[in-house]
């Protein structure tokens, strides 16, 4: 049987995730804090920083442990902002829990995960990032919830669906 190229493929009531990760984004003063992810999935793209959930973590300490890690910075003013369901036709599968944060504690710092950087809201590098990136993150940036269905192949999306609350 052949891997689903289309949302509508996929048994969304069955479907796992094998990981499941977090995502943040600082909004300050007109600008969103980034990275640049140097390794794991996304290695050289633009993304907001995060990673996998460990054993017995809640996403939201994850959101703070992964921001910590990645920028040497605590993200403050966490609010849940979604979460984005990503399948692979290599077999991979992802849940994304999206936060978006008002402003952080402590000194950003480049990391051997990535590299921070400021963007202004108008100016997002979205040609830098996940293709998905450009759907869901303006609505989060609005203050709106997202929760987001996408098929990939490698870094091309090929299906998309997305509610936004």
């Amino acid at each position: 049987m052949a891997p689903p190229r289309k949302v509508a493929e996929i048994d969304w009531s069955r479907w796992r995730a094998r990981d499941e990760a977090t995502l943040v984004f600082v909004v300050r003063g007109g600008e969103i804090l980034l990275m640049r992810k140097k390794r794991g999935l996304g290695a050289g793209k633009i993304n907001g920083p995060g990673g996998r959930i460990e054993p017995g973590e809640s996403a939201l300490d994850c959101a703070v442990r992964e921001v910590r890690e990645e920028l040497c910075v605590t993200p403050v003013g966490l609010e849940d902002a979604g979460e984005n369901a990503f399948q692979f036709v290599d077999g991979y599968s992802i849940r994304v829990f999206v936060f978006r944060a008002n402003g952080f504690e402590g000194e950003l710092g480049e990391t051997d995960e990535g590299a921070p950087l400021w963007s202004p809201l108008d100016a997002i590098p979205y040609h830098e990032m996940w293709e998905d990136d450009r759907l869901w993150l303006p609505h989060v940036l609005e203050g709106r919830r997202v929760r987001g269905r996408y098929v990939f192949d490698g870094d091309a999306m090929l299906d998309a669906e997305l509610v936004v609350d």
